[in-house]
């Protein structure tokens, strides 16, 4: 899953990338209010999360014109103020949640967590996709109630499929959800995973489709 974070605080904006990519998500890091709907634009995100006082444009500013382009990507506000106000301000924006600073880490990833699972029309924490189950919280995954262990890159791009169940997922889309704007992706890379998991699920688990994509069967 990749992650779009607006976060301008740089020791608090840089631990909270690292608390991600450790939580096993693909995050871009934007320091400017102004300059988060132009990131937005360069990949596909599967959330944002957007801290309401940025430099350049507020995170409300940017929320409502989020909004107003028709955008459902799940957003959730970050913000050092207490006031009820702010908080009902952001939810009619059309914030998904809200966390107040300071928040513990574990608190963070379950309301982003959540936010995934309503994008996803799953109600609990629990993903399927045929006989695959992965829990999004324990990150652990089983095939027919046998557990199955991956690496992290590989059961996002995993993650992506399930979500997308029955779906083509172009090749585009599995390389933005595991790696952000730094990475060096190989011409091969999603070519590789897919590889993989098909060993780990079987050689039929997967179709190609030239020029298209990939499905999880």
């Amino acid at each position: 899953m990749r992650i779009l974070l607006a976060e301008d605080d740089p020791q608090f904006g840089e631990s909270l990338e690292e608390a991600l990519t450790l939580e096993g998500y693909a995050v871009d890091r934007c320091l400017r209010g102004d300059s988060v709907l132009p990131a937005l634009a360069l990949a596909p995100y599967d959330a944002l999360i957007l801290d309401i006082g940025l430099p350049g444009s507020s995170g409300f500013a940017v929320l409502k014109q989020l909004r107003e382009r028709g955008s459902l990507l799940p957003v959730l506000l970050l913000t050092a103020r207490d006031a009820v106000s702010d908080r009902v301000k952001g939810l009619d924006l059309g914030a998904d949640d809200y966390l107040g600073k300071p928040f513990a880490m574990d608190e963070l990833f379950a309301r982003l967590r959540s936010c995934l699972r309503r994008t996803a029309g799953a109600s609990g924490p629990l993903l399927r996709a045929g006989e695959l189950q992965l829990d999004l919280v324990s990150r652990e995954l089983s095939c027919k109630g046998q557990r199955l262990t991956m690496p992290v890159k590989e059961l996002a791009v995993l993650e992506v499929m399930m979500r997308n169940h029955g779906r083509f997922v172009p090749r585009a889309r599995l390389e933005a959800s595991i790696y952000n704007w730094d990475s060096q992706v190989g011409s091969n890379t999603v070519e590789v995973y897919i590889s993989h998991l098909r060993k780990r699920l079987g050689s039929e688990a997967i179709e190609t489709l030239r020029g298209v994509g990939y499905r999880l069967l």
